[in-house]
This record gives C-alpha cells, sequence and structure tokens, in this order.
C-alpha cells in the first residue's frame, strides 16, 4: 500500500481501503484459480497494480467515460484504473473464463459498480468506447485489428479518443506503422528498477461510423 500512496497520496478511505484489499482476495483467489505468477503475487502492488496506474500518469479518466479493458487477464489494468476512477465505466473482457470468474469475485469483493466483465473475443464486442486500454496483449498492428471500429466519435478528454497500451522494450519497429504513435516511458513518473523499460503508448484512433 506504500507504493500507492507514494504515487496517489490524495485517495479517499474508500479507495485505500479497496487497493489494501487486493494482495488478500488475489492471494485467495490465485489459490484456486491460477491467474497471477508466485513472484508476481509477492509483488502484486509493484508489477500489476502500480503498473496499471502508468495509464493514470499519462491522462486522468472523466466521469461517465466508457473505458474497454481488452484480454484483462486477472483484471489489469482495469480494476486498479476502475478504483482509482469510481465514476468511470470499465468493461473488461477476455476469452479465458476461468480468468473472468477470478475478476468477477475480485469486483465482488471491493464492490466496484463501475465495472462489467465479458467473456468473450473483444471481436464480438459490440458498443463504442472512450480508450481501449491493455497490458500487451498482442503486437500493436494485431491489437488495432482487433479494436477496429469499437473508438467513440466525440472525444472529451485532453487526448484524444483511442489506444492506451502498457508495453515494455524497444517498440521501434512495432509502432513503425503509426506516426501518431506517443510513448510516455513510465520511468518518467515511477522511479523503481522495474519500469524503467516499460511505457504507456497512446495511439488515437478515428471513428469509423
Amino acid at each position: 500500500m506504500e507504493l500507492i500512496t507514494k504515487y496517489f497520496p490524495h485517495l479517499t478511505e474508500v479507495q485505500t481501503e479497496q487497493f489494501s484489499k487486493l494482495q488478500e482476495l488475489y492471494e485467495d483467489w490465485n489459490l484456486k484459480i491460477n491467474v497471477v505468477s508466485r513472484k508476481d503475487i509477492d509483488e502484486l502492488y509493484l508489477r500489476h497494480v502500480i503498473h496499471s496506474l502508468g495509464i493514470a500518469k499519462v491522462i486522468k479518466f472523466l466521469p461517465d467515460a466508457q473505458i474497454l479493458d481488452v484480454g484483462t487477464g486477472g483484471g489489469f489494468p482495469g480494476i486498479p484504473l476502475a478504483i482509482l476512477f469510481p465514476e468511470t465505466n470499465f468493461h473488461l473482457v477476455d476469452s479465458i473464463g476461468k480468468k473472468i470468474k477470478v475478476v468477477d469475485e475480485v469486483v465482488e469483493g471491493l464492490q466496484l459498480t463501475n465495472v462489467k466483465t465479458t467473456n468473450a473475443r473483444v471481436e464480438e464486442i459490440k458498443g463504442n468506447y472512450d480508450f481501449i486500454v491493455s497490458r500487451a496483449v498482442a503486437a500493436m498492428p494485431t491489437f488495432v485489428h482487433w479494436v477496429k471500429g469499437k473508438i467513440a466519435k466525440k472525444s472529451n478528454h485532453e487526448l484524444k479518443n483511442g489506444i492506451l497500451y502498457l508495453k515494455g522494450g524497444d517498440l521501434s519497429e512495432e509502432l513503425e506503422p503509426y506516426k501518431s504513435a506517443v510513448i510516455y516511458p513510465l520511468k518518467d513518473y515511477l522511479e523503481e528498477e522495474f519500469f524503467e523499460t516499460k511505457k504507456v503508448v497512446y495511439l488515437p484512433m478515428k471513428y469509423k461510423g
């Protein structure tokens, strides 16, 4: 929890309580359904929670905004972002049923009312979203193909609607086709060594009606 308050000092009591419950909830569920590696469970706040919240260093989601989390796995980055932005709507999607089961249980345990989940491939999801978030589930060209046609027309944030993607390593080749992509190195915001090579990639996307 110290890590959370270090970077996000202005949490409400409810948010503080929700963030502090994450360790216990994930440890408990991970024993039944393995969604997070042993090493990562021991460093849950660093490797998963704060990493997810790296997106919040780049953008502040507005109330009533619609955010789609693709390939959420155990609920990252969606659940930490949903705690931080309680008035924003999050839709967490994963094609693996057991992962969504864990997400559902964590959402219930935290009493998050701004999260809905779907066990499906993202191509099957209908609707439009202000932003699509994810943690390195595929190379950017594949990901862009998956989420085509899911961006809302009207942009209300300082950043235009699009993709916010957590990724590490050298992205120059992968992002070559996307001249409008902006890379935000997380080491500019988070001082732990883990974030040295981690980035948020922002790719604005046009509405296709």
